[in-house]
């Protein structure tokens, strides 16, 4: 029996709950006349990476590259459920081969239509080697990754064009999550102008979204205005986005008390405190829980972190309530996983004592290892990470006897550099949005051996096979199992700590109406209006 996904996704697929969501209702939709006006300031920071979906691997790019691409999927920006958007259907019978069709009328922002050579092109771009891109390892399900991988082929066998609007994907193995993360950036499609010329697209991307490139000023701003072309069902109201960026997190909270920037999507931890921002952005503020985590992970190529005892005593040295009610007014979900409770498949009590404070056990195990030097745990220079940053130092010294300290690298890309470069010495901040709603998301690209964003460089074979087995189950939820046991033996080895799941707490300006933050903690661009 066919299995049709997307807006005829199968009944298999679990809506993640529904988040809180604000909505203040206003008569306020920006003239279209009127662009400047109607432009909403969003904070963010710098892009890592030129603006190619295959290269956003981190939030900031992320939400700008969604602004300016859409894929054959998106997600419901209350519940993430998955429905269709480019594609008109998505259909199997094996969850090995995919038929994908796309919807007529879809065009990039220079008027080419979108066809499926675009995705499989861009598939393929993405896939090869050579070309370095971080999102890659989203595709490895795909037949014939490795030869691409490897620079044998530049194209993935697994990839047929049937005609302008339908193409056909056979992976690997069957992987029944596959359909849930076609809306991720690294499955969105690429303009043929793009092949002829990356540096011309780098300067001036060219997509298929609800908003179209116009300007970038290093370490200022991504100006994107509206694309009134757009096939989606929904339009934006507003006629534009700035993506503002900010060297500290405080800076930008000023702006949104001040109304000199529309919307901040976290607030620094000194508003935090004693609920201070609820009172500064009085009915103009929300809190929720959304799809992410917070952690810290050890640089396992660096031979002192090697010891899993050594990773294992400094989690559990970790007061993590005290840390929570200090850097945010108790205003966080303490974790017992990897995965959060709203996510697919989550299972409850994965962590153990590992997850909790055992100061005389974390002290017994950690003096068994002999580390020697300080503990230092590292940032980029933001106030807002050194609160909780500081605050966790003052629990692992008191419980293992060795100093713990805050050392800060200055900006966020020379941060992200030297953890990609494997060149950072200490154990450092991660964490995780997800990319779409599944347990399979905070595993794979994170934990796999050889994964698009596993800082670490932790490779476990039992691990790798656990997560190829839960891949191939039949059905998302027949694979939970068995993403639930290569959860546990992660934890045991402990590459990262999980510290706590994460709560957004966000502001804007007097003049932004219809506020709904997502569960892949976005300001829903679509919604939102300004006045």
């Amino acid at each position: 029996m066919t299995r049709s996904l997307g807006l005829r996704l199968a009944a298999g697929i679990t809506a993640v709950a529904s988040a809180a969501l604000l909505t203040v209702a206003c008569d306020s939709s920006s003239s279209a006349d009127d662009t400047d006006r109607g432009i909403i300031s969003y904070n963010g920071t710098e892009p890592e990476n030129p603006l190619i979906p295959g290269d956003a691997t981190e939030r900031d790019s992320v939400k700008i590259v969604d602004a300016l691409f859409t894929g054959l999927v998106e997600y419901d920006p209350v519940t993430a459920q998955p429905r269709n958007a480019v594609a008109d259907s998505i259909t199997t019978t094996d969850s090995g081969v995919y038929t994908i069709t796309l919807e007529p009328g879809w065009t990039f922002h220079d008027g080419t239509s979108v066809t499926a050579k675009n995705f499989v092109d861009a598939w393929n771009y993405t896939a090869y080697g050579p070309n370095k891109l971080q999102g890659a390892t989203y595709l490895s399900h795909i037949q014939g990754y490795d030869t691409v991988q490897n620079a044998s082929t530049t194209q993935m066998s697994g990839l047929r064009i049937v005609n302008d609007h339908v193409f056909e994907v056979t992976l690997a193995a069957p992987f029944s999550a596959f359909a849930t993360e076609l809306g991720y950036a690294a499955f969105f499609p690429l303009p043929s102008s793009f092949f002829s010329d990356r540096a011309a697209f780098e300067a001036h991307p060219v997509g298929n979204g609800a908003f179209r490139f116009v300007s970038h000023t290093a370490g200022k701003n991504i100006v994107v205005h509206r694309y009134d072309g757009y096939a989606g069902a929904r339009k934006p109201h507003i006629t534009g986005v700035e993506f503002r960026f900010y060297k500290a997190l405080e800076d930008a909270y000023a702006d949104v008390v001040a109304n000199k920037l529309d919307y901040l999507d976290f607030v620094p931890a000194s508003a935090l405190a004693g609920g201070k921002y609820k009172s500064e952005l009085s009915g103009r503020n929300v809190s929720h829980t959304y799809l992410g985590i917070q952690s810290i992970s050890f640089p396992l190529f660096d031979a002192k972190y090697s010891d899993p005892r050594l990773r294992q005593a400094i989690s559990m040295a970790i007061d993590r309530k005290y840390v929570v009610d200090t850097a945010f007014g108790g205003d966080k979900l303490l974790p017992d996983g990897l995965v959060p409770p709203s996510v697919p498949g989550y299972a409850s009590g994965q962590c153990g004592d590992l997850c909790t404070y055992q100061p005389d056990k974390a002290r017994r195990l950690f003096e068994s290892t002999n580390f020697q030097g300080p503990i230092e745990l590292t940032s980029n220079d933001d106030s807002a990470n050194q609160v909780w940053i500081d605050a966790a130092c003052v629990t692992i010294t008191k419980a293992l006897g060795r100093e713990c300290r805050y050392a800060p690298v200055p900006t966020f890309g020379e941060f992200r550099k030297l953890i990609n470069d494997r060149q950072i010495s200490t154990i450092f901040r991660s964490g995780w949005v997800a990319d779409y709603p599944s347990i399979e998301n905070f595993l794979n690209p994170i934990f796999r051996t050889g994964a698009a964003v596993n800082g670490t460089t932790y490779s476990s074979p039992a691990v790798d096979s656990l997560l190829a087995r839960a891949d191939a189950a039949p059905s998302e939820r027949e694979g939970w199992v068995l993403y639930q046991q290569a959860e546990r033996q992660i934890l045991q080895d402990m590459p990262a700590i999980p510290l706590w799941y994460q709560k957004v707490q966000s502001g804007w300006s007097t003049r932004t109406d219809n506020v709904t933050v997502t569960q892949l903690l976005q300001l829903d661009l679509f919604e939102v209006t300004v006045h």
